[in-house]
């Protein structure tokens, strides 16, 4: 299935730009940060595309930056801007998230290369580990980007999805939030079917959730009756 990256590049990609088109025309952080996050996962699964065809120190390094510890952050923080208005909260993390984000930049490009081999034939988030050499502060970095990332994009949605279906409003935006936390969710599952041996579930989860996410937002952005998104 190592088409499948192709097809997730493209499709993300897409999402991108028309989230980006969408901030265009009608403003709003959370569709800005939506996008960058967007641009994250279009440059991880791009990275898998590269390292199907040959290895590439600086690919896999941008694969797990974005990949592995950027993407999944920015997506919920977009969604922290558009759950909190009021106030600077939100402001103020997403500066401290810009400030993690570079120190993790960092840290990930000085990070030393091993001498072992790399097999193109097998995702790269199953040689990683014998290959870049993190220390520990780019792992908790990773796990905490992670959390942080998890509970805002898919809590901050299934938060939104148990709003309206209190007020009985708005269910295309109901239904929309629960593809959008059930996207985001896609590829941790592919994670853990990877090491289960399943190795080509990952490609899969990752489009599916490309896919899921895209039509959670067309479905939470469309109607008449639309809140402001």
């Amino acid at each position: 299935m190592t088409y499948i990256p192709y097809l997730s590049t493209f499709v993300t990609f897409v999402f991108a730009i028309a989230v980006y088109n969408r901030y265009r025309q009608r403003g709003g952080t959370h569709l800005l940060l939506w996008a960058f996050g967007l641009l994250f996962y279009g440059l991880g699964t791009l990275s898998e595309v590269i390292l199907t065809m040959a290895f590439n120190a600086f690919v896999l390094k941008i694969w797990y930056l974005t990949g592995a510890m950027l993407t999944a952050a920015w997506l919920g923080m977009g969604t922290v801007h558009l759950l909190i208005r009021k106030g600077r909260a939100a402001q103020i993390t997403t500066w401290i998230l810009g400030a993690v984000s570079l120190l993790a930049f960092f840290l990930v490009m000085a990070s030393p290369i091993l001498s072992a081999s790399y097999n193109v034939s097998l995702p790269a988030s199953e040689q990683y580990k014998d290959i870049l050499s993190r220390g520990g502060v780019t792992i908790f970095l990773t796990i905490l980007l992670n959390i942080y990332g998890t509970i805002t994009l898919v809590g901050g949605a299934i938060y939104s999805a148990f709003l309206f279906w209190r007020k009985k409003i708005l269910a295309n935006r109901m239904f929309g939030n629960v593809l959008i936390a059930a996207g985001a969710l896609s590829p941790a599952m592919g994670g853990t079917l990877l090491k289960a041996g399943y190795v080509d579930m990952l490609y899969l989860s990752e489009f599916i959730g490309a896919i899921l996410m895209f039509i959670g937002f067309v479905m939470s952005t469309s109607g008449k009756t639309e809140a402001s998104v």
